[in-house]
């Protein structure tokens, strides 16, 4: 399920399935309140947002953000920023009962220096959210404590190659243990999990991701006060998302 549950949830499914985010004009169904323990996660194709995506911009994102997205160089980059921007911005509206042009998102103190540029807030909500993307595809995460999402490509053998060094020592002896064929796909399920979980700690890849174990298997390996779950998506890449335990609070910080 990918809908925020309002029972308590100690564990995840090992894999989650996320809601196709609907192409303007259409209305998101009304959210329900955030329940702990279990993140709502929204799927965002470019190639079905990308043309409303492009109109609805000016009308909803700030100056920055449209300034950001002029700075990519290739149309299609800039696309799939355009349309994961719009489309969480329609989210947290639908969440917060206003128009996505009326939705403040502010950044955090970094965990490491206190600098304000630490992970995406909204200021004084109630709701916790993450966004990733990479070419073509976006995920969105909202939940009732902090959360982190991270959604990739699965990679060539030369890039498993020079990325072996960011791994856990027990992960790099799990992938070791794969097949060639199966190392690039196993590969990318460790680095969106990691990914997924620094991300909702809010320090991101400032803290060495190699120290964290979260497995290579099937099944990941949660870091203490956090639930750890794989997220469908297309084929061709790997995604996860992180959930910190309601019950740990004090686990991590805000």
């Amino acid at each position: 399920m990918s809908l925020l549950d309002p029972r308590p949830s100690p564990v995840l499914e090992s894999v989650l399935l996320p809601t196709a985010l609907p192409p303007l004009p259409a209305a998101l169904p009304p959210a329900a309140g955030p329940g702990p323990g279990r993140p709502q996660l929204w799927l965002v194709a470019t190639a079905a947002h990308e043309e409303t995506a492009a109109r609805y911009a000016p009308l909803v994102l700030g100056p920055a953000e449209l300034a950001r997205a002029d700075e990519f160089r290739r149309p299609t980059d800039r696309a799939t920023y355009l349309c994961a921007h719009v489309g969480l911005r329609r989210v947290l509206g639908n969440h917060l009962g206003i128009a996505p042009r009326t939705v403040s998102v502010v950044r955090a103190p970094c965990p490491c220096c206190g600098g304000p540029h630490g992970r995406p807030v909204l200021p004084d909500g109630p709701l916790h959210f993450s966004l990733s993307h990479c070419e073509g595809l976006s995920l969105i995460a909202v939940a009732a404590t902090p959360v982190g999402v991270d959604v990739e490509p699965v990679p060539d053998a030369r890039t498993l190659l020079e990325a072996a060094d960011v791994v856990h020592p027990l992960e790099a002896a799990e992938l070791a243990a794969l097949a060639p064929p199966s190392r690039p796909a196993a590969f990318a399920r460790v680095w969106t999990r990691k990914e997924a979980y620094l991300k909702g700690l809010g320090i991101g890849l400032g803290e060495d991701p190699s120290t964290e174990y979260v497995g290579a298997g099937p099944a990941p390996a949660g870091p203490g006060g956090w639930l750890l779950a794989d997220v469908a998506v297309p084929p061709g890449h790997r995604a996860a998302v992180a959930v910190r335990r309601e019950d740990v609070g004090g686990a991590g910080p805000d």
